[in-house]
């Protein structure tokens, strides 16, 4: 294993890289946060089709016997997804990338490891890595991998007798821009309880209600269901819900690219502005303080690529469906643990260290605190994931 990127990896970065720089540049994007709350359009519809349907950004978890590009053989895997994360987290762009083509993606990808559901995830998946529909896991951005909430009446959704969903889910992502929604519900059973994947389609059944989000570039939303027809997707006995814990996991551990991005797009556009401003007849970059300052968090961004990619390549490793083994879990754990505080820090100086247009509305960097915020609170807190390491890595949690 390898954490270098290969020269395909290098390949899609480009792409990525070179469609954002045209499309969505930090000023588009500041536009488009100030447009999105009078519109209520937070993402850009035809730069994601560009994304999935032309790069093909959409299938690269899904296997290439679903229309997707990921293999054993040579395929796209977790790896290149990682590189798309990093290039949207350096762009903050607002994409449905992290909600449909990894968490939705990952709990049909689960689900159709099961066999069940009469090939409803296979349909689904086909879909989505032709372009021809966004999906979104309906349960909260902010939910633990470790410990994800089974649904339930208060909070939740039910599958009536009637194979119609109805009930309320708070903190979704990637709502807004969905076409088909997977949830998580309780099946209707008189006697021992049983939960379901349900997959549901937009329609007026389903209303999708923006809420004030820290992130202006990734909106959350509360969805509810009103009688809402669904096709069950998968189920299971007991309140355990292995294709969100799946996703969430996974999710995760890819989450850490994009906060790599997020840092990375600090610390290079800190150490330009620095260079260029002056005072004191010198240029600000030339003072010590400033330099050891970027010098430390230098070193943070490359212990945080390490990191992800390590969390990548493990993934990449790991079957498509499943429990993830002991190595691939304490990656994630630790590429969140660390990523996340990295990509905050790094924010925070590339604010500072602007001076006085660092705190402006019109600069750009506002724009990657409050998604390094977000992010950092989402899929689990970094407290979550160094607890969780505490076992496989045999070390007392913390307290």
């Amino acid at each position: 294993m390898t954490l270098l990127y290969t020269e395909v990896e290098e390949e899609l970065r480009a792409a990525v890289r070179e469609l954002l720089a045209d499309k969505c540049s930090p000023s588009a994007v500041l536009d488009r946060a100030d447009s999105a709350a009078a519109a209520g359009t937070p993402y850009d519809a035809e730069l994601w089709k560009a994304l999935a349907r032309d790069i093909g950004v959409a299938g690269l978890l899904i296997p290439e016997e679903l229309g997707g590009s990921a293999s054993r053989e040579g395929g796209a895997s977790a790896r290149e997804a990682a590189v798309v994360l990093e290039e949207l987290g350096r762009a903050v762009a607002p994409m449905p990338f992290l909600s449909s083509a990894v968490l939705a993606t990952q709990a049909l990808l689960t689900a159709a490891g099961q066999g069940a559901g009469g090939g409803i995830a296979e349909e689904l998946l086909g879909r989505l890595a032709a372009g021809e529909a966004t999906a979104t896991l309906a349960v909260s951005f902010a939910a633990s991998p470790y410990a994800p909430a089974a649904p339930c009446h208060e909070n939740g959704a039910a599958l009536g007798e009637d194979g119609t969903v109805t009930g309320t889910v708070t903190g979704v992502i990637g709502a807004e821009a969905a076409d088909v929604l997977l949830v998580p519900v309780l099946l209707a059973r008189k006697t021992e309880p049983c939960v379901g994947l349900c997959a549901v389609e937009a329609s007026a059944a389903v209303r999708v209600t923006p809420v004030p989000s820290l992130d202006l570039t990734r909106p959350i939303a509360t969805v509810s269901f009103a009688s809402a027809p669904a096709r069950v997707v998968a189920r299971a006995e007991g309140l355990e819900v292995p294709w969100v814990w799946e996703a969430l996991m996974r999710g995760a551990g890819l989450l850490a690219s994009e906060q790599l991005g997020v840092a990375e797009w600090c610390l290079t556009t800190t150490v330009a502005y620095v260079k260029e401003r002056r005072q004191f007849a010198r240029p600000v970059g030339s003072f010590q303080a400033v330099k050891h300052r970027l010098a430390d968090l230098w070193l943070e961004v490359v212990g945080a690529r390490a990191a992800a990619r390590n969390a990548a390549a493990l993934l990449a490793e790991a079957p498509a469906a499943g429990p993830l083994g002991d190595d691939a879990a304490v990656a994630v754990a630790v590429a969140q643990a660390h990523c996340a505080a990295v990509a905050v820090h790094a924010a925070e100086e590339c604010v500072q260290l602007h001076g006085g247009i660092g705190m402006t509305w019109e600069h750009p960097a506002h724009l990657y605190l409050k998604r390094a915020k977000a992010d950092q609170i989402a899929l689990g807190t970094p407290g979550d994931h160094r607890d969780a390491l505490a076992g496989p890595a045999d070390l007392p949690a913390p307290v």
